[in-house]
């Protein structure tokens, strides 16, 4: 007679197996839920073309160094995407399924429910990024706004800041017990991030202290670490440092805090 599955047997290897047919499961039900479809992937650029509209936003200013203010909103707005991803939808949809008790019993499944929570963050960061490229083409293609100068540096501080908004969505995850005080939990610290990414006073034009003190934030990092890398320069090791800081922080946080049930 065979014995019960243990942890070196193909059953629980299956556990591994299973993960693309979980992602492709989570993917099919992100694309039937329109509301998190507008305003993650379509939202950020709708704003941008809004903006762009305003003809003073196309007027070239001295105080940003020449630039226009709708030069300024494209970072923002790339940015966005992945910041209502991160602290909007995924937590309540985590916390959704702690409440339904999907995690637990996917526990006594094959596939684990660390599958399910690699598959959420797959989705999320592939939306963000067709979110950040529909706002880079739409400022290119509708009001003249160059493309990053320095694509591999501007390339890499987007996908610290997709990896930093998914920490940051995770910890949330991991801290409330309710979709509903994930909510709650996720609009809280949804202002204050897209302050700090630039969405109502771009970085350029706020006060030096109040740039320095927003540059330790994981968007206000992210913020002028993709201004620098769309203007031509290297990202500032301090700004990616802060992004992989924050990363490292709020994972080692939701690690610690996460509950399956």
């Amino acid at each position: 007679m065979s014995s019960a599955p243990t942890p070196t047997t193909p059953a629980r290897r299956a556990g591994t197996l299973g993960h693309p047919g979980v992602l492709r499961t989570e993917i099919r039900l992100f694309r039937r839920e329109p509301g998190a479809l507008f305003w993650i992937v379509c939202f950020p650029a709708l704003l941008l073309a809004i903006l762009g509209s305003i003809p003073s936003f196309r007027e070239h200013d001295e105080a940003l160094g020449g630039l226009r203010l709708v030069d300024t909103y494209v970072p923002v707005t790339v940015l966005l995407g992945m910041i209502l991803g991160g602290l909007q939808a995924m937590p309540q949809v985590l916390t959704g399924y702690r409440e339904r008790g999907i995690l637990r019993r996917m526990s006594t499944t094959p596939v684990r429910p660390a599958a399910l929570l690699l598959a959420h963050m797959v989705v999320f960061a592939g939306a963000a990024l067709v979110s950040a490229l529909l706002a880079l083409l739409l400022g290119r293609l509708a009001f003249g706004v160059r493309l990053p100068a320095q694509g591999f540096g501007y390339a890499l501080a987007l996908l610290l800041a997709v990896a930093a908004a998914l920490a940051l969505g995770s910890l949330v995850s991991a801290l409330t017990p309710t979709s509903r005080i994930a909510g709650a939990v996720g609009s809280a610290v949804l202002f204050p991030m897209m302050f700090c990414a630039g969405l109502w006073v771009p970085v350029q034009s706020m006060p030096d202290l109040l740039a320095r003190i927003v540059g330790w934030t994981p968007f206000g990092a992210a913020a002028q670490a993709l201004n620098g890398a769309a203007a031509g320069h290297w990202p500032g090791w301090s700004h990616l440092g802060v992004l992989a800081a924050w990363t490292v922080l709020l994972t080692a946080g939701a690690a610690r805090w996460f509950r399956w049930e």
